[in-house]
């Protein structure tokens, strides 16, 4: 018995400091910068990145820069068609049974993360029909040039695997999921992907985000002027 006690007590050790590595590989990623260069323009297309404390979404707006999602992303694919009149998306990548299973923090089950972080083929894009949202704690506003506007839904276009959408109860009526490429894992989280699509636009961002912290990081949080002025 003390044999068997020993070995789960060293297996908890070794994923321990495997879980504190991992950590701090990871924050280090997000604070390492890569287009060091980029700085915001005064005028352009009006993005912003937000997080639900698990995933992080792109919000951009369905016309602008020449670009028009409504093609990709017609009102027949949400069980609420009319949600389409609204003329924003919100669009984020992940790992499907994750993705389907952990709308919020309370719904995340750790054997549901062990499964996804050993690396799974089945991924999917999360899309939101939404207005266009404010900017928060949780959610950052981000302007874009045209050039890179373009740049980033092409990233975004290319991780559509097809037009097959279906429908999660819970997730509300105005959102779908939708077959994506790429191959999710630790190391290629939902906000993994965040950070690299905004890297291939030529957006400051880590070199490695994998956490909702080391993409929002990057982005100066609104000002709350009764906060600011104490």
């Amino acid at each position: 018995m003390k044999r068997i006690l020993g070995r789960v007590v060293s297996v908890a050790g070794i994923i321990a400091v495997l879980l504190v590595a991992y950590g701090a590989a990871g924050m280090a990623g997000g604070a390492a910068p890569s287009n060091a260069g980029w700085s915001q323009p005064r005028d352009g297309v009006r993005i912003l990145v937000e997080s639900n404390g698990v995933h992080t979404d792109l919000v951009l707006p369905k016309v602008a820069a020449g670009v028009d999602w409504r093609d990709l992303l017609p009102g027949d694919d949400l069980a609420d068609p009319r949600y389409a009149g609204f003329d924003h998306v919100a669009i984020g990548w992940g790992e499907r049974t994750f993705y389907l299973e952990t709308p919020r923090w309370s719904d995340v089950k750790p054997l549901t993360v062990l499964r996804a972080a050993f690396g799974s083929d089945r991924t999917v894009l999360h899309v939101e029909h939404i207005a266009p949202p404010a900017a928060a704690d949780d959610a950052r506003v981000l302007v874009l040039r045209p050039d890179e506007y373009r740049r980033l839904v092409a990233f975004i276009r290319a991780s559509f695997a097809g037009r097959q959408a279906w429908h999660r109860a819970g997730y509300g009526s105005n959102d779908a999921f939708y077959q994506a490429r790429g191959r999710y894992s630790a190391i290629e989280t939902c906000n993994a992907w965040t950070g690299d699509a905004l890297r291939a636009a030529g957006v400051r961002i880590g070199v490695w985000t994998p956490f909702p912290v080391t993409v929002l990081g990057w982005f100066a949080p609104p000002r709350h002027p009764l906060r600011d002025a104490t």
